[in-house]
């Protein structure tokens, strides 16, 4: 085996105020072990403790309402015993001296009214996605969603808040904004899924509008060096989502303005999510990475070798991985040593018990 424990992409490092053991942060992973009422089960703090190795976990997207639900099983941070779920994992994992933050989540026309005692959706404009989505009676097709009116926009708004607040009271170090994989937010930003006439929508500047008031919601609650957010530029999963018609300026635009907010970090899905790294339409990472002044954390089948050479081009900041770590708690580890990784079999990526999810070995 290669020692590769001098990698600089595994030493201490900070972030804001934030003293991290190596630059690796463990990506969320939606595993779907939550009960109906959204509640984590006991074994999930064993789950994200055995991996606080990593500089930073950022759990699996929690839904911020009742409302912001699309998936079974999938936890959330609305209700006390939601909270008390979740700071039994941030206790075991601070235990192990790890940091945690927990990624907001609203799910918006990714959804289906199974999830929602009948209910439509909600979404910027009533435009169905395609394909299906998996409710508890199995796979079925998603439905057009009923489009927000603008006086419910800054309830939610309030949501994110509350939620914000509630992952505070769990004892996260810091949250995530989930800003990505064409939820809620991303469908206000995209011109493709956003033809509101009204302040929320038409101009690049209506369009930010309400994903900029969530994040200044979230940064009055932890200040904005514990606020990180997520965005996809060019995944169209779920939903077989469009790309916005000028993803280069709108992302751009979107960027700047957050990096004038100040946050903590920008964490990038580069690419087709879990297909391609490649550059789409002309819209460039490099260029979104150096318009935002805070950190910068490089998603998408990073390799140890691609994340040293990207940190050696300044291309960025840490190094987000999520699949491995399915089966290698001990990713870290397995990484300085040279180790072969362990990979985890799809059937027990999302769903079931503890049985593929806390039960893989550490390397002897």
């Amino acid at each position: 085996m290669t020692n590769r424990i001098a990698s600089p992409i595994l030493q201490p490092v900070t972030l804001g105020g934030l003293q991290l053991k190596n630059r690796i942060v463990m990506a969320p992973m939606t595993r779907s072990r939550a009960d109906d009422n959204g509640i984590q089960p006991d074994y999930a703090a064993e789950y994200y403790a055995q991996r606080a190795d990593a500089g930073l976990i950022v759990t699996e997207a929690t839904n911020i309402s009742a409302q912001a639900r699309g998936y079974t099983r999938t936890p959330g941070i609305w209700t006390d015993d939601q909270i008390a779920a979740w700071k039994r994992v941030t206790q075991a994992v601070h235990q192990r001296e790890g940091k945690i933050f927990l990624q907001l989540w609203h799910t918006g026309r990714m959804s289906h009214p199974d999830m929602h005692a009948g209910g439509l959706p909600v979404a910027p404009s009533a435009i169905k996605p395609h394909g299906q989505i998996r409710v508890h009676e199995g796979m079925k097709d998603f439905v057009t969603p009923r489009a927000l009116r603008t006086d419910e926009i800054p309830l939610i708004v309030e949501d994110y808040r509350r939620a914000a607040e509630n992952a505070k009271d769990a004892g996260f170090d810091g949250v995530e904004i989930h800003s990505a994989n064409n939820y809620l937010l991303e469908q206000f930003v995209r011109d493709s899924t956003n033809v509101r006439t009204d302040r929320y929508g038409g101009s690049l500047e209506n369009r930010l509008r309400f994903p900029l008031e969530v994040v200044q919601a979230v940064i009055d609650v932890w200040g904005a060096e514990r606020v990180g957010i997520r965005i996809s530029p060019v995944t169209t999963t779920p939903g077989e989502t469009p790309l916005d018609s000028d993803t280069m300026r709108t992302f751009g635009t979107y960027v700047a303005a957050l990096s004038n907010l100040g946050l903590l970090y920008i964490h990038e899905i580069e690419g087709v999510t879990q297909q391609s790294r490649e550059e789409v339409s002309g819209v460039s990472f490099a260029a979104l990475r150096q318009a935002f002044r805070g950190a910068y954390i490089a998603n998408n089948q990073y390799t140890l070798v691609l994340a040293e050479q990207t940190l050696a081009a300044g291309d960025a900041d840490l190094f987000s991985i999520g699949r491995p770590f399915i089966a290698n708690p001990d990713l870290v580890a397995r990484l300085a040593s040279g180790a072969p990784l362990a990979e985890a079999p799809k059937a027990y990526w999302y769903g079931g018990d503890s049985t593929g999810y806390s039960d893989w070995p550490a390397m002897s």
